[in-house]
């Protein structure tokens, strides 16, 4: 699933919104792109949940 997260701005955005996937279902895939404010994740978790746990760590998903 590929979320757009218009606040995610720099390298620590990235590790945060990575940590906030992982504490939902540590053996999450999660692809992040900066430059174009993407990232992808693979899990077996829906997508409202992962949604959640992004808008929860401060960067709500598009």
């Amino acid at each position: 699933m590929e979320f757009n997260i218009p606040a995610m701005s720099c390298g620590h955005c990235a590790g945060a919104i990575t940590k906030a996937v992982k504490a939902l279902d540590p053996a999450a895939q999660v692809n992040v792109d900066l430059a174009s404010k993407k990232v992808v994740v693979q899990t077996a978790q829906d997508r409202q949940a992962v949604a959640a746990a992004l808008a929860q760590a401060g960067y709500p998903a598009q």
